[in-house]
């Protein structure tokens, strides 16, 4: 079965009960039993709900995996796959992360014992003179956030040893553009907030893997702590899942041409895309992945006060959190997605105040690319406090 015949059919079977073609809404958080314990696999819907369990097979099904497991965000998804470690023990993390994930570890977990160590893990031997004896798991965002570093996982994973666990989170490329599963990564994370739910209505997350063992503690976690996502919400995911190829090769071929316009004007002055051939790894995008995604970060030249007046002229793109919807967006890092992430740490790993990242809609290109030809000719150059 092929990746869009299962983001429509996997777990979405006609309802036994009415024949329904759509999975419903099971509006309900308990069920009612024959007898103690005899009942039709539902008891409870913190435990399981037949919305939320359709969508869990269908997540799974487009990583190529056999486990499944959705949350009430991207970050309740990550906090329960980081439950896989234990006081004590040690992560190697991509230095150029997501804001809340980089929050999460730093102001959360360290709290309980969990050590993280941030590098650049496009250098393969930076990330094998991090791990020490107590590592048990490397952190993978690729592309990264907002930087769209690429991050070689086969290289990462060839690093791990026995008890080691590789962590990808894959939100920015989706399952339609990387299988990290395939290339041998152990866990799969997704903000489904973005991509696969794609039209910015609903917030969620999912964890996927292969290995039983590590989806048997996710599972459990998942029941523990509570943190899943109510059956309307799941049903949005699910359902804005079913487009997901179509939507991504439209958002790829509207982020190239982005990017390409970019990368071209005299007032750029540098652009993040790992579909253009300056990328340092767009070789290994190409070998990595099947297109290059929607996402666009890039430079102004002048005075970085130009970036959020540049942002602030966009017709189309709507300056905004998040990413992955039908709808273009632009933000300011580090003011806004990085705003977590101490001034000192994100300069130093490039994410300055005059970066803007864009996640590229779908929309008509020609469009977008007015939208950001009118805005390029409106603001002011401003170089050393003097108008040029």
């Amino acid at each position: 079965m092929k990746f869009s015949t299962k983001a429509i059919h996997v777990g979405q079977e006609a309802d036994p009960a009415t024949g329904a073609t759509i999975v419903p809404v099971y509006q309900t958080s308990t069920y009612t039993q024959d007898a103690v314990g005899e009942h039709k696999g539902f008891d409870y819907s913190r435990t399981i709900n037949p919305t939320r369990l359709a969508l869990e097979k269908q997540l799974a099904s487009l990583e190529g995996a056999d486990y499944g497991y959705a949350f009430a965000s991207g970050m309740a998804a990550t906090a329960a796959v980081l439950n896989l470690l234990s006081a004590g023990d040690h992560a190697v993390v991509t230095d150029d992360l997501y804001g809340g994930t980089y929050r999460l570890f730093s102001r959360v977990l360290e709290r309980y014992g969990l050590e993280f160590t941030y590098v650049d893990m496009s250098d393969l031997d930076a990330v094998r003179a991090a791990i020490r004896p107590n590592t048990k798991l490397f952190w993978i965002e690729t592309p990264t956030n907002p930087l769209l570093k690429l991050i070689d996982i086969k290289g990462v994973v060839a690093l791990r040893k026995p008890g080691q666990i590789v962590v990808v989170d894959n939100t920015f490329a989706s399952p339609y553009f990387q299988q990290p599963l395939a290339l041998g990564a152990d866990v799969v994370v997704h903000s489904t907030t973005k991509y696969i739910g794609g039209h910015s209505d609903v917030v969620g997350g999912v964890a996927i893997t292969n290995d039983k063992e590590i989806a048997d503690v996710i599972k459990f976690h998942q029941n523990a702590v509570g943190g899943v996502p109510g059956p309307h919400d799941a049903w949005l995911t699910m359902r804005g899942a079913k487009t997901l190829a179509l939507r991504m090769r439209q958002h790829a071929e509207n982020a190239q041409m982005v990017a390409e316009y970019l990368e071209a004007h005299p007032e750029v002055d540098r652009v993040y895309y790992p579909g253009l051939a300056s990328h340092p790894q767009h070789q290994l995008a190409r070998a990595q992945m099947s297109g290059f995604g929607g996402m666009v970060s890039f430079v102004l030249k002048g005075e970085q006060s130009r970036a959020l007046d540049f942002a602030h002229r966009l017709k189309y793109f709507s300056l905004a959190e998040s990413l992955g919807g039908v709808e273009s967006l632009i933000c300011h890092p580090a003011r806004m997605t990085h705003g977590s992430i101490p001034k000192e740490d994100r300069e130093r790993r490039g994410v300055t105040d005059g970066l803007l990242r864009l996640s590229v809609g779908i929309e008509d290109a020609e469009d977008l690319l007015d939208d950001l030809r009118s805005a390029l000719a409106a603001v002011p150059r401003v170089l050393h406090g003097t108008g040029v």
